[in-house]
């Protein structure tokens, strides 16, 4: 019989009033098994030192579901005395193959035998926390982390080369986030500073984001997945796309904007601030000087600057469609452009030191440029020859 079916039997006989001995006896276990199943035990062994038996109580019930529990322990230990495989046992439990196979080997015995009560008190061993870090606890391991690290290394290669180099050592190996624990502790045995040896330059972590992002603006914004299937086939012309090019530490700013179709560049040109407000309005001033035809649609990132889009389409009659996050290839024209234009304004310069007539020097000369994809044309003369009449 296996074990869970004798410890319900067993329970099922002392809830009828039989006594320990009887029930253990009709069962077929040992009566201290069963004692120990009632009443729970505490034993104190010179090699393991000491260590419980819970008593059969719902206290189990209280851990987190995580976790597995003193009963799926059983349902495990059958399942491998039986033969079956770890993914029947799995699907019983209702539980991923790898968390069974990770329990068997982990707190099997020496000898290999998985003993669910031994297991039960191996994890609970090893729940208390807060716990040292590895790092701190293995002079060898640290040693090498540290060597890594003021090599400038990140964690992720660190952990990977530890794996590589010494493969049948798991006490020299350990994952990126142990290093980056033991890098944000408040009391790091690392000598390195996060701020020095990591490529973010961060003192104190990021706390994760949960759930979906919010928007950054009021008023809801349009995304890209919504924009017209002819804006995808460049045939006509009118669908712009648009972004900021910006100076030192941000505190200037050129706007840019290429007509999907033409490559027909724009240079927008920012007085003072580089703000909401101030990209609306000078947006607003150049499209209106063209006609119509040529105001069809622009496609933007979700940067902060474009938090007024709703009063710019009010005023130019063009939807503006967003982009998702960390995707500039669906700006690829953009960003193509803006490329080309770092060759006149170099990243980490002021870039307000340019007048209006810089700017349109620039972009005179960039849509000069024979383009391959115009069939070695420039933008400006198919700008030029298309009839604003007709579009």
């Amino acid at each position: 019989m296996p074990l869970t079916a004798k410890r319900d039997l067993y329970v099922q006989l002392m809830s009828q009033g039989l006594r320990n001995s009887e029930a253990c006896r009709q069962v077929g276990v040992n009566r201290k098994t069963g004692q120990r199943w009632r009443l729970g035990r505490v034993v104190k062994d010179p090699k393991r030192g000491e260590y419980s038996y819970d008593p059969i109580v719902p206290a189990a019930a209280e851990m987190s579901k995580r976790y597995l529990s003193d009963q799926e322990r059983l349902v495990i230990a059958d399942g491998v005395r039986a033969g079956r495989s770890r993914r029947s046992i799995a699907a019983e439990l209702g539980r991923s193959v790898s968390t069974v196979c990770r329990e068997v080997v982990r707190n099997a015995e020496p000898s290999g035998e998985y003993r669910p009560h031994a297991a039960q008190q191996r994890m609970l061993a090893r729940r208390p926390r807060p716990k040292d870090h590895r790092v701190a606890l293995n002079v060898e391991l640290r040693g090498m982390v540290q060597e890594r690290l003021d090599k400038r290394w990140s964690p992720e290669q660190i952990s990977k080369s530890l794996r590589v180099e010494c493969p049948d050592r798991p006490d020299l190996q350990l994952a990126p986030e142990s290093i980056y624990q033991a890098l944000y502790a408040v009391s790091s045995v690392l000598t390195s500073s996060p701020k020095v040896v990591l490529r973010t330059g961060r003192l104190n972590r990021r706390r994760r984001r949960s759930g979906k992002r919010s928007s950054r603006f009021i008023v809801p914004m349009t995304p890209i997945k919504d924009r017209p299937r002819e804006v995808e086939d460049r045939v006509e012309v009118g669908h712009w796309e648009g972004d900021l090019i910006t100076g030192t530490l941000n505190q200037s700013a050129i706007g840019t904007l290429v007509e999907r179709s033409t490559r027909f560049t724009i240079l927008v040109h920012f007085v003072g601030t580089h703000d909401a407000e101030q990209l609306r309005d000078s947006m607003t001033t150049i499209f209106k000087r063209l006609p119509p035809g040529l105001r069809r649609s622009l496609t933007w990132d979700q940067g902060i600057e474009m938090a007024r889009h709703h009063e710019f389409s009010a005023a130019t009659s063009m939807p503006v469609y967003f982009c998702e996050p960390r995707s500039p290839w669906q700006r690829g024209t953009n960003e193509n452009t803006n490329g080309l234009l770092r060759q006149y304004f170099p990243k980490g310069t002021d870039l307000s030191v340019h007048t209006p007539e810089d700017l349109q020097r620039v972009a005179d000369e960039l849509n000069g440029r024979p383009r391959k994809a115009l069939g070695w044309r420039s933008p400006a003369a198919v700008f030029a020859s298309l009839n604003f009449s007709a579009v």
